[in-house]
This record gives C-alpha cells, structure tokens and sequence, in this order.
C-alpha cells in the first residue's frame, strides 16, 4: 500500500471512530429530562412485560434489531425478531396484547413499520420506538421514544447507515443492560443460558466430568521403590504419582518438580525411597466441585494437577492442566 493510500486509510477510520464516539457521547448527555423519563418509561414497559420482546426494523435497523432481541434474550428477556414486511403477511399474528414491541427505524417514517405499527397497538401491545426523528410518525405513536439522532453519518458521503446504526445498536444495549439489573439477573443465569461456550463449561461442568479415571491415575504404594514410581509416571504421561497407603488412602504425592529437586540435591538414587521423596498432603479436590473452583485452586497454589478423593481421602482420580484444556474449560 503506497503511503498516501495508507494514510487516508488511516485517517477514515480515525475518523469514524470519532464521529462514532462522539453521537454516543451526545446520546448520553441527551439523557435528561423528557429523554430520561421516555428512557425509564421504557425500561418499566420492558420489565412488565407479561408476555414476549418483539424487536422489528428493515434494512440496516433491521441487522441492529436481530442484534437487540438476542441481547434481550441472552440476558433473560424472552425475545425475537420480526421482519417488518413478513409480519404484514402473517407473522404479525405472533404478537400479542401481553408483549413489547420495539421498533427501529431511523427516519421514524418507514413504512413497512408504519403500516403494522397500528394493527399492533390495536393489539394492545405497547410500542417503544428508537428513531433519529422525535417528531416522526413512529415516535408519534410510540408509548415511549428514545431518540438515537445523530449529527452526521461516519461515511464520507454521510449515506451509509454508520453512526446512527452504532447509536440504536448502543441504545438497545443500554435498555438491555436497565433490565436485567431491574430482573435482578444475575450470573449464575447468563451461564443457564449458555451452556455451549466455554463460561458455560467452566460454570456448568463438574470435576468428575473432566477427571481422569482412577484407572488412568498414575499411582502406586507408599512402600515402592523410586524406579517403580518413575516406570509409572512415564506409563500413565501424567507428570505425576499419587502414592497411597494399605487402605488405598491419599499418603503424598511425586511430581517431575520433585524429580527435578532430588537431582539437585543426589545423582545417586539408588538408596532413595518414593516414600522419602514424596510431597506430603498433595492438594485435593472432591468430584461435586465445579471445574471454576478446579482452575482457581491451581491458580491460588500455582500447581498444574489436582488429587481428586472422596470425604475419606480416598483416591477417585487425578485432574492436569491439560485435561481442563481438553476440555474447553480454559
């Protein structure tokens, strides 16, 4: 890219970002007054809503919709989407007297919304409209509306639905963000209601579910010898022994670490005892945990494997660094 080219570049999209963060710093500061009161006006539409979130526009307001009712959604507001031009073919009969219908439209006048806007409110839904234009059709038949006017557009030509996309979208989070604080949602339910990603995994998944098995746990007795001890660390890859006594209880535990520092001390090992090795009262974890308090503990002691027993130290298997990260808790 020849020089000139990349500053220009540069300077568009310095640019942008300023304009951007500017409308929404002016959308802010325009939260008084009459703005405030539409504002909380909707948040308690929201909150009492007894039946569903209906979120509408077309075009780009329609992209910035879909995006406000999955919010809506993910953060405990039962919530869709509906195109503006399908609900005038049948879709409308989703909406009901108990919902809230939201609609977006930066002109205010568009005119898919405009033609179901009525047969909505006949419905006896209630209307929150975000519009660039508070003297609009739509915010005039709005039960509250929220003014997402811009000064300009970010796109050179001030055509391209920029700025004012950025400031419903922004907005939209705004009103999201008031009722789940007003819905007491906490985030014990955001995980609920994402089981699939890695949160979800490390909130929702036991240590039992990422364990190794007692028959994958590298371990032997408390009375073998150092070589038995390495033969078995080597055999299970796990960087690690649990030794244990008679009655298969947790006694100590052996870790290449441990290798490392008997070397530093004797390169003859053949008079040592895994039993003089070994580290003593080796972090343990009981299988109910969550994975969550697995990788804190790891954290806190700065160690890489977990000893899971039962109440009674009793060995049930071993947790790695690495079993965490197969599993995509981490």
């Amino acid at each position: 890219m020849i020089a000139k080219t990349r500053e220009r570049t540069l300077k568009l999209a310095r640019d942008t970002l300023t304009i951007e963060a500017a409308a929404l710093q002016t959308m802010r500061d325009r939260l008084e007054g009459a703005n405030a009161d539409a504002l909380v006006l909707a948040v308690d539409l929201l909150h009492g809503c007894k039946g569903r979130i209906v979120v509408s526009g077309i075009g780009k307001s329609g992209h910035i919709a879909r995006k406000i009712a999955a919010t809506f959604a993910s953060t405990g507001s039962p919530a869709f989407f509906v195109h503006p031009a399908e609900a005038s073919h049948g879709d409308l009969g989703m909406v009901t007297r108990d919902d809230v219908f939201v609609a977006l439209s930066n002109s205010g006048e568009t005119e898919e919304l405009l033609m179901i806007v009525p047969i909505v409110k006949r419905t006896g839904a209630k209307l929150i409209a975000l519009t660039g234009a508070p003297q609009s059709s739509l915010a005039k038949l709005a039960d509250a509306h929220l003014d997402t006017s811009v000064e300009k557009e970010a796109c050179p030509l001030n055509l391209a639905p920029t700025t004012s996309t950025t400031a419903t979208l922004a907005m939209g989070d705004a009103l999201a963000v008031a009722l789940l604080d007003a819905r007491g949602f906490e985030a014990a339910d955001f995980i609920r209601s994402h089981p699939g990603g890695r949160l979800g995994r490390k909130q929702l998944m036991h240590v039992s579910e990422v364990m190794r098995p007692l028959e994958d746990t590298p371990k032997i007795s408390i009375n073998a010898t150092l070589q038995e001890a390495l033969l078995e660390m080597t055999s299970k890859r796990m960087g690690m022994v649990i030794t244990l006594d008679d009655a298969k209880k947790v006694t100590g535990i052996f870790t290449d670490g441990d290798l490392r520092r008997l070397l530093e001390k004797t390169s003859n090992l053949g008079g040592v005892t895994i039993k003089d090795a070994t580290t003593s009262k080796p972090r343990t974890i009981p299988p109910e945990l969550i994975a969550e308090e697995a990788i804190e503990m790891m954290e806190k002691y700065r160690i890489n494997q977990l000893v899971v027993t039962d109440a009674s130290g009793t060995l049930l298997g071993a947790l790695n660094l690495h079993d965490l990260f197969a599993a995509k808790v981490i």
